[in-house]
């Protein structure tokens, strides 16, 4: 069962690739809000909080729904509904397979066209009430159905979401964000990994190091192209783990068939343990 609140974490599902600058994912792609996505974006549904940016093109299978003051600096291509939030900015143009729902003063510079029907008004925006919704069920213990309206945003898809949470920043650079950070398996990414916690699944190959916040617990690693290190919190080694640098922790606990190619410095223990695990038994 989730948590109170369906963007506490960067989450990156199994095979998520960043292609020729932009984030893709079969799944849908949701974003808090103040966040910024210096990439364009491939999915299935787009969702995106209250000033969220994006530094290329959006393109969904199905729906967008970005909010207000949200800014792409791109063009928008959705092959089902679009709703845009009082004073958002399109860069590029906005191509619409199914109705348009717009809020005030929204600029789109090289005009847009929906096939369905063009609503302008300013209704609550999605993810304000999504929120709202779920934090009442969840208050009033219905967590069946707050289940169920987190599904709905998956609804045509299995594959699960990529998550962002509010006040991140990706780019190739790095990856930011003051939450935990989980890395699917046969994932693509180039860039620093900056969070509070990180897990990496197996096959994923990160072209950058990781490095865990203070507040954290824990780091994981199964492949990385730099080094990977926390302050304060442990780190663990799994079977088949390709680290290209150093690892550093409070605890570093390894796997026998990992493979280091760096120094390893623990503050505390340095162990093998052919089951690395973060709880303990």
């Amino acid at each position: 069962m989730f948590g109170s609140d369906p963007l506490d974490r960067l989450r990156l599902p199994d095979g998520t690739t960043v292609e020729e600058h932009d984030l893709v994912n079969d799944g849908d792609v949701l974003v808090g809000g103040q966040s910024t996505v210096e990439f364009g974006v491939r999915g299935q549904n787009v969702v995106a909080g209250e000033r969220a940016r994006f530094g290329g093109d959006i393109e969904a299978e199905a729906d967008v729904r970005l909010d207000m003051w949200s800014d792409v600096d791109g063009n928008v291509l959705a092959s089902g509904d679009a709703y845009l939030g009082e004073r958002a900015h399109i860069a590029g143009r906005l191509v619409v397979g199914g109705d348009l729902d717009i809020g005030d003063d929204v600029d789109i510079e090289e005009g847009f066209e929906a096939n369905g029907w063009i609503v302008i008004r300013n209704p609550m925006p999605t993810v304000v009430f999504f929120m709202t919704y779920l934090a009442q069920l969840l208050r009033l213990g219905e967590e069946a159905e707050a289940q169920e309206l987190i599904d709905e945003l998956s609804a045509e898809t299995d594959a699960p979401p990529i998550t962002i949470p509010r006040g991140a920043h990706v780019s190739d650079d790095a990856w930011r964000a003051s939450a935990p950070a989980e890395i699917g398996d046969a994932c693509r990414l180039h860039g620093n990994v900056r969070a509070t916690e990180i897990e990496v699944g197996a096959d994923s190959n990160l072209f950058g190091s990781c490095a865990r916040r203070p507040t954290s617990s824990s780091a994981s690693a199964r492949r990385s192209h730099g080094d990977v290190t926390t302050r304060g919190g442990d780190v663990y080694v799994r079977e088949g783990a390709l680290i290209l640098g150093d690892v550093s922790g409070e605890n570093v606990v390894v796997h026998p068939d990992a493979d280091i190619d760096g120094g390893i410095r623990a503050r505390g223990e340095m162990t093998l343990d052919r089951e690395p695990r973060r709880d303990p038994e």
